[in-house]
């Protein structure tokens, strides 16, 4: 039975139904996670549930200086075979208003300093990555978000909440929020939200052969939309409001992952590696052999 990870904020981890929780501290050659990993059972349905907050239990850590790294080669070692991650987002659409969940099946990347991969130093592994959200996922987290939440949109209720399938989450630097002039590009890309943390998050959940698929919640108009100042005020506000559909979404789609459920994402490493086994310096390979350990 696959592990499921969870990778957001501390609130969905404490509304899921987990029993027999602990935590397990991990050490990784990327540096320490942002926080240990808590891992407890499911309900009573014998499926683990691992869940790392993605900036720390106290958000102490900005979307450039996060361990992403660290992040995801702990869930790898915590057996993690599957990835739900949940985002804060603007839209950059008006019918994307905020309080819309939206599953994206598409990034665009925008940062600047972050490491995006767990290879190098001598090895070199050239990942397919034209759908960055494993399809297979998002079909069933779409999915998920429909049959618990999906309608026409009340804020006052969490059960009729407008669910999108599909979409371009541009991923940008932060921690500042987009100029007008970066807003205004974005759209006339004709991509859908904006955020900051998809990235590496996604590049490196498939460089670990980890399914991956997300639940996005728009908080704000970011500032392309007239009278539009997105602020933290704002975007803490309409998270709050956001926050009882993602616990649905998340514990429905938890609970009916099939035991056997596959993605592609789970062989995505083969083919991939361009540097003969013998070449690959000692060090290197005891550092990703928990990654590439097979292929090698």
């Amino acid at each position: 039975m696959s592990t499921i990870g969870f990778i957001g904020g501390s609130g969905i981890y404490e509304a899921l139904p987990l029993n027999d929780v602990r935590e397990v501290e991990y050490d990784t050659p990327y540096g320490e996670p942002s926080d240990a990993v808590t891992i407890g059972e499911f309900a009573d349905t014998g499926r683990e549930v691992a869940f790392l907050p993605r900036h720390g239990s106290n958000h102490g850590v900005s979307p450039t200086d996060l361990p992403y790294r660290a992040n995801m080669y702990a869930l790898k070692r915590a057996g993690v075979t599957h990835v739900f991650a949940s985002n804060a987002v603007g839209s950059l659409k008006e019918e994307l208003a905020p309080g819309t969940l939206v599953v994206p099946d598409q990034i665009y990347d925008r940062t600047k300093r972050r490491d995006l991969s767990f290879y190098g130093d001598g090895v070199v592994v050239h990942q397919p990555f034209a759908d960055p959200y494993s399809p297979e996922l998002v079909d069933h987290l779409a999915e998920a978000a429909e049959s618990v939440v999906g309608g026409e949109g009340d804020e006052d209720d969490p059960g009729d909440t407008r669910v999108v399938k599909g979409g371009t989450y541009v991923c940008i630097e932060g921690p500042q929020y987009s100029t007008r002039a970066e807003s205004e590009f974005y759209r006339s890309q004709g991509w859908d939200l904006v955020g900051m943390t998809a990235v590496p998050e996604a590049k490196l959940a498939r460089e670990a052969e980890i399914a991956y698929a997300t639940i996005a919640g728009v908080t704000d108009y970011d500032v392309w939309k007239a009278d539009s100042e997105v602020t933290l005020e704002e975007v803490l506000e309409n998270a709050e409001r956001n926050q009882a559909a993602i616990e649905a979404v998340v514990e429905e789609a938890v609970r009916t992952l099939p035991d056997d459920h596959e993605c592609a994402a789970h062989t995505a490493l083969a083919g991939t590696v361009n540097t003969p086994t013998e070449a690959i310096p000692e060090d290197t390979r005891e550092r990703v052999e928990p990654l590439l350990g097979e292929y090698l």
